[in-house]
């Protein structure tokens, strides 16, 4: 069964910055758009930023759009989300995700491969 592995996640205080990566054991993310999503506690499971596969473009949440960046390294067969500006309302575990074929956008179900979530809490 394929599974992504996400690390980089933390404590880090109010205004500080994270990133965590995405890792594809055994299998390559060149092909498919990969996704960030968020879920806090008691909340939806929220897309926050996705990026194709074909020409790198990319889509972020309005509550996160020019604080997080997301990245891919194919050589590394890697996915990043740079994280800045970190606020309280930011805390979650973070998930990321591939895509059913090309699909690109956030729609949850449309992401058939997903890893196991990293704990991000933004604190003082």
């Amino acid at each position: 069964q394929l599974q992504l592995v996400e690390s980089g996640g933390g404590l880090v205080q109010p205004g500080g910055s994270l990133r965590l990566s995405c890792a594809a054991p055994g299998f390559t993310l060149d092909y498919n758009t990969i996704a960030w999503f968020r879920q806090a506690p008691g909340k939806e499971r929220e897309g926050i930023a996705c990026i194709s596969a074909s020409d790198g473009s990319t889509y972020y949440g309005d509550s996160v759009k020019g604080r997080f960046i997301i990245s891919r390294a194919n050589a590394k067969n890697t996915v990043y989300l740079q994280m800045n500006s970190l606020k309280p309302e930011d805390t979650a575990v973070y998930y990321c995700a591939r895509s059913r074929g090309s699909y690109y956008g956030q729609a949850g179900y449309q992401y058939d491969v997903w890893g196991q979530g990293t704990q991000v809490t933004v604190s003082s």
